[in-house]
């Protein structure tokens, strides 16, 4: 659920009109979404192994601080708080109060009052303990799959496009002479965006019953799962719209359903969106102050931040700081942009995570870090986590092909990270000489 809930966001009801306009064929529609899994599956099972070797709260910065040193760990931290994860909570929080405040018939003024009361509100549920907000997130969870199988079930069901609405040739207009594999390339971007969110869950590892065998088969039972409901939510689109209404709509999901069933199929998948959007709030302020906190505690970040609730054993200090930043965030107004300047950022660390792996199998061969032999290992090593690495390398150089401005502000966050990171070293090496 956890999995699931990490990656099934908003994204699945909006990307597949932008997937359709660059591909313009729904075989090449199908094979983009079908591709975006196969990256996705393969980074779930080097996440698995890492999880594995490293059951630790935290994910990625244990992983890349154990492989690579402090520095990577710092910088890929230092990103997720100050912009990626702050940042796309503020804008899920925005759209999921744009989908509540009209369905309860309230005026737009209303939409950042309401998206400030759900990240105070889910902050609390976090608070008071993580079976609290496990419990919080299965439920949106469960209903969010509901909204997606009520969705494709009666999209799926609708007479067949007649050819004018199917005509698959339209969405090509921008690019009609490029080659199939540019057009994938296109399209690759915003499915990958829509995959993301599987590496989240290691974050929580520590809390997990069993995390050496219960999260390798969650990942990868979560990111099959979803490979599986994108693929067909996508025929049901095309189904329901045909591929040129897929491509030209703003709203794919609410157009599918008023073909179908008219307005009140508009409101069911609206309320499905503001449910699903709300669940990966959740997730969002379960995991990120995880992170946080495993800085704190290594030294590389404000030290009360580091300190856990006496009763209810939850980063308490490092979920009010990372609540309180996204809601500064969406109160500035400008977190939409920097989310796009670190989507550059996220690539790269998703893609040095994968290279961790190599760089431990190396050192420890296929033992965990207690010495015990692994359970999971990565099958078909080493080309699947060098798949995964060289398919991220692919989408770094597609986000600076396509958004060089977004890519050079993206390196600018980064680059600020590496001149802060001296002093957060030498305050480490006080605290742990």
């Amino acid at each position: 659920m956890a999995v699931m809930g990490g990656i099934i966001g908003g994204g699945i009801f909006r990307t597949p009109a932008v997937v359709a306009e660059r591909t313009g064929t729904l075989e090449l529609v199908l094979l983009a979404w079908a591709l975006g899994g196969t990256v996705a599956l393969a980074g779930a099972f080097c996440y698995a192994e890492l999880a594995e070797r490293r059951p630790l709260a935290g994910g990625s910065y244990i992983y890349l601080r154990d492989a690579f040193g402090p520095l990577p760990a710092f910088l890929y931290g230092w990103a997720e708080l100050l912009v990626i994860q702050s940042g796309g909570t503020a804008a899920v929080a925005l759209t999921f109060a744009s989908y509540a405040g009209a369905l309860g018939g309230l005026p737009r003024g209303a939409e950042l009052p309401i998206a400030i009361a759900a990240i105070v509100l889910l902050a609390g549920v976090n608070y008071v303990g993580v079976h609290t907000a496990a419990i919080t997130g299965n439920v949106a969870t469960v209903l969010k799959l509901g909204a997606i199988a009520l969705l494709i079930a009666v999209c799926l069901s609708l007479p067949a496009p007649s050819a004018e609405a199917g005509d698959t040739m339209a969405a090509r207009v921008h690019m009609p002479s490029a080659p199939a594999v540019v057009l994938l390339g296109a399209a690759l971007v915003p499915v990958l965006f829509t995959y993301g969110g599987w590496q989240q869950t290691n974050m929580i590892a520590e809390e997990i019953v069993d995390a050496p065998r219960t999260l390798p088969r969650a990942l990868l039972l979560g990111v099959t799962g979803v490979i599986v409901v994108y693929l067909l939510a996508n025929m049901g689109y095309a189904r329901a719209l045909g591929v040129r209404g897929l491509a030209t709509s703003t709203a794919p999901a609410a157009d599918a359903m008023r073909a179908a069933l008219g307005l009140p199929g508009e409101k069911l998948i609206a309320a499905g969106i503001a449910v699903s959007t709300f669940g990966f709030l959740n997730l969002n302020l379960l995991v990120t102050p995880r992170l946080v906190q495993t800085m704190a505690a290594d030294g590389m970040f404000f030290a009360p931040l580091a300190r856990l609730h006496r009763r209810y054993r939850t980063p308490t200090p490092a979920i009010m700081v990372f609540a309180g930043w996204a809601i500064v965030l969406m109160l500035s107004g400008t977190f939409a942009q920097l989310v796009d300047y670190t989507v550059f950022g996220d690539w790269i660390f998703f893609g040095l995570t994968g290279a961790a792996l190599f760089r431990l199998r190396r050192r420890e061969g296929l033992t965990r870090s207690d010495g015990a032999p692994l359970v999971f290992r990565v099958p078909g090593y080493p080309v699947v986590p060098a798949f995964f690495v060289v398919a991220a390398a692919l989408v770094l150089l597609g986000i600076i092909g396509t958004g060089p401005g977004n890519a050079a502000k993206g390196a600018v966050i980064l680059t600020i990270g590496l001149l802060v990171y001296p002093y957060w070293r030498w305050r480490r090496l006080r605290s742990h000489p």
